[in-house]
């Protein structure tokens, strides 16, 4: 088939995605064509030529690039199936889109509403499973509502910031019901990006100012003496068929992050080699891991997911109980990161997860194909 990978991205997490697509792209290229499709952070898309691809399988610890030709500016066609995308000269066949988009304009449901009214099969989650576990605050209530413990929180909201008695309210309920010290968090936005852990009131509000910021809601959690505990899920949660190899779902073993920083922030994950160590199996029981992935099925279930996603908890160090942290439903995908290395602990190495991924895709496209949209 023919794979189109898709990557970069408005995002804060762009230079993550070039990672990320590079790893996809030498993997899928085994046994598939690939196309590059590089979008630049004002959100402008532009196929790339072929010796793109041939570089990186040269240079295999070098990320993508994109480069910005005019006459390769892509296009999209509504209803064009195989061949929705366009360039000023041609029409290209693809067969399965692989987006290897991270955070905004990529995890969040928007490019998977684009490829949805395009009908081509794509990997990883729906539109709606997408946009749904991007934002953390709908994620906890959905968790909860499954009876699924989550670290106690408040969200503020951009009105209650720029409202200043409501905003005098939040902070100081904030503080008096959770205590410090306290994260501070976007609700829409990965890679814990404009996160911050505060200590005193001082701190909460430069740590509000920040993540409002990247986002028009944040969220407040009370910190938690906590393990930071991860686990891979694969599979189609909507349409699952008893012993179907790709829509069956299925929860891999369990990786704890070992941050050396404060906490585990962007610096942690991506600038600094030291900032995190990442351990798999996790340090915890065999029944506790069994109980990570009994949840992190029930949670991926909870929220329609399809495809993959990674699904991160909190253990508290103090009373052992595990509390739902988020899901990431494009997670990072380089041959280091934690999803893929937790599938390859179980025996699923990175080529034959890339393939389980898009033979899904083509599953769950196929199967959304046969349902009646008019009378």
């Amino acid at each position: 088939m023919n794979i189109a990978i898709i990557y970069g991205g408005r995002s804060g997490e762009h230079e993550i995605s070039l990672i990320s697509a590079a790893a996809i792209a030498r993997a899928v290229g085994k046994n598939h064509s690939v196309t590059l499709i590089g979008i630049t952070k004002k959100g402008e898309w532009y196929l790339q030529d072929s010796e793109e691809y041939e570089r990186i399988c040269k240079e295999q610890d070098s990320p993508l690039t994109i480069t910005e030709k005019p006459k390769n500016a892509i296009s999209v066609i509504p209803a064009g199936k195989k061949n929705a995308f366009r360039t000023a000269d041609k029409t290209l066949s693809i067969d399965v889109v692989f987006p290897a988009l991270h955070g905004t304009y990529g995890e969040d449901g928007t490019i998977q509403g684009l490829l949805d009214m395009a009908d081509i099969a794509y990997v990883g989650c729906s539109t709606m499973s997408s946009s749904l576990t991007m934002d953390k605050e709908k994620t906890k209530l959905v968790a909860e509502a499954s009876g699924i413990k989550v670290v106690p929180y408040i969200c503020m909201k951009r009105c209650d910031l720029n409202d200043s008695q409501r905003y005098d309210e939040m902070f100081q309920r904030a503080i008096d019901t959770l205590g410090f010290p306290l994260f501070i968090k976007p609700c829409c936005a990965g890679s814990s990006n404009g996160g911050s852990k505060a200590q005193t009131p001082k701190e909460f509000s430069f740590a509000l100012m920040e993540a409002f910021s990247w986002d028009d809601k944040v969220l407040i959690e009370k910190a938690i003496n906590a393990k930071e505990v991860e686990c891979s899920v694969t599979g189609n949660s909507v349409t699952a068929a008893a012993g179907s190899e790709t829509d069956s779902v299925k929860a891999y073993i369990p990786g704890e992050i070992l941050p050396t920083h404060t906490f585990y922030d962007f610096d942690a994950k991506y600038n600094d080699p030291d900032g995190a160590k990442l351990k798999i199996p996790a340090d915890i029981s065999a029944d506790m891991i069994e109980t990570v992935r009994s949840t992190a099925v029930k949670i991926y279930k909870a929220m329609d997911g399809s495809g993959l996603s990674r699904v991160d908890f909190f253990i508290d160090r103090d009373t052992n109980e595990l509390y739902f942290n988020e899901i990431n439903t494009m997670p990072g995908f380089t041959p280091i990161s934690m999803f893929p290395k937790m599938c390859g602990e179980a025996g699923l190495d990175f080529p034959q997860l890339t393939n389980l991924l898009i033979d899904e895709a083509v599953s769950r496209h196929s199967e959304k194909s046969k349902l009646q949209t008019s009378r």
